[in-house]
């Protein structure tokens, strides 16, 4: 009867851990399918712009139906649970900057970023980090895992700007973000003076800060 007990209880163990296991390598593909969605959109945006311009980085400068109009108002969660709206930073200029984790040309970029905000905040400018990494929301224990993963990135790329959870839920109004990163450069008055697609240089960043900022306007 002890024997019986003791190789179900093995079964039921082994049953537990192949189904933990599944379930790590379907969370595994699919943020791996996310990925590789992302990086594909973005060697279709160059593959575009490649046809009409000699430029290397021609996607950096595509046009946006959004430059020249208000920047479309969103209230988003720090990863620590604080609420942060856009209206709170009225008056500054503004780099909406949307990445991810897993985002390798994200990581790229953003230690550009942190040198360019701690060189042009005294003048006004912030940037917003909005995380577009998945968050499992019907499940609180994983929700929490997936937070703590954004904040962890966050801290590992040395980002001390604020830093925003579920990006996605604002992507529309943005005009569908699925490209990263991509970001929004808005002026003091609220409205969107230049945007960026993919990788750009340090010195394309500079230069929107610029304009959002107001200088050689």
């Amino acid at each position: 009867m002890k024997r019986n007990v003791l190789v179900v209880a093995v079964v039921v163990c082994i049953l537990a851990l192949l189904s933990l296991a599944g379930w790590a390598n379907w969370q595994n593909r699919k943020q791996l399918a996310a990925h590789q969605q992302a990086l594909a959109n973005q060697a279709v945006l160059v593959a575009d712009n490649s046809a009409t311009s000699a430029s290397a980085d021609s996607v950096l400068h595509m046009s946006s139906p959004l430059v020249g109009k208000p920047a479309p108002a969103f209230t988003l969660n720090t990863p620590q649970g604080d609420k942060l709206s856009l209206a709170s930073f009225k008056g500054k200029a503004v780099q909406i900057n949307f990445w991810a984790t897993w985002c390798a040309p994200c990581k790229i970029e953003t230690p550009w970023l942190v040198e360019l905000e701690k060189q042009y905040k005294p003048q006004g400018f912030e940037i917003l980090a909005v995380s577009v990494d998945d968050l499992d929301k019907d499940d609180p224990k994983l929700l929490a895992k997936d937070i703590a993963g954004v904040a962890k990135g966050a801290k590992e790329l040395h980002i001390d700007y604020p830093v925003l959870i579920d990006g996605d839920s604002i992507a529309k109004p943005y005009g569908d973000v699925d490209v990263y990163p991509t970001s929004f450069f808005i002026n003091r008055s609220g409205k969107i003076v230049a945007a960026s697609f993919g990788l750009t240089s340090k010195d394309d960043l500079e230069s929107n800060i610029k304009k959002a900022l107001g200088e050689g306007m």
